[in-house]
């Protein structure tokens, strides 16, 4: 892979493993990871955690990555409605480049409009919004269909992040 960039999109009310755990897997791994948000310098997540930003999503080219990872929480209710955000994902996904969302960030795959007939798993609480949006739900730990990577939970980040890094 000669692109080593990974974007983390972050909002407030991220969810806080959701959002470092990759980031620091990624860093480890050998890979740039950029967090972008919609207009803030930082935000805060579930548990209070704070993360400073490198910029706001719009200030990035998608095709300078290699991956997108959405983190769950309240965030992706809030990522949702910012069109940038949406853009980037539909770029990164129609480039057949990895999109990864954790928890709820299969809210913004729904609103890209990536997931209809994609085998998709998430938390509980959106299984219907998944369905509703013509994806297959799946309650497993991690599941891949084709670029798109989705996992349920906190407790499943190991299982996530490897699947993307295998990506």
């Amino acid at each position: 892979m000669t692109n080593k960039k990974i974007m983390i999109f972050a909002e407030d009310s991220f969810e806080d493993m959701e959002l470092m755990y990759p980031k620091v897997f990624f860093e480890d791994a050998g890979f740039k990871v950029i967090v972008a948000g919609t207009g803030k310098n930082s935000y805060s997540g579930k548990y209070g955690y704070p993360v400073s930003v490198n910029g706001e999503i719009c200030d990035f080219n998608p095709d300078e990555f290699c991956a997108v990872i959405v983190p769950g929480g309240w965030a992706p209710d809030k990522l949702r409605r910012y069109a940038k955000a949406l853009d980037f994902v539909r770029k990164m996904h129609r480039d057949g480049k990895v999109v990864a969302s954790i928890c709820h960030g299969p809210w913004v795959l729904i609103s890209a409009g990536i997931i209809k007939g994609k085998k998709v798993t998430c938390t509980p609480a959106i299984k219907d919004d998944v369905i509703n949006a013509g994806a297959h739900y799946s309650d497993e730990k991690v599941v891949v269909d084709g670029n798109i990577v989705t996992s349920r939970n906190p407790n499943d980040l190991p299982a996530f992040c490897n699947e993307i890094l295998k990506l």
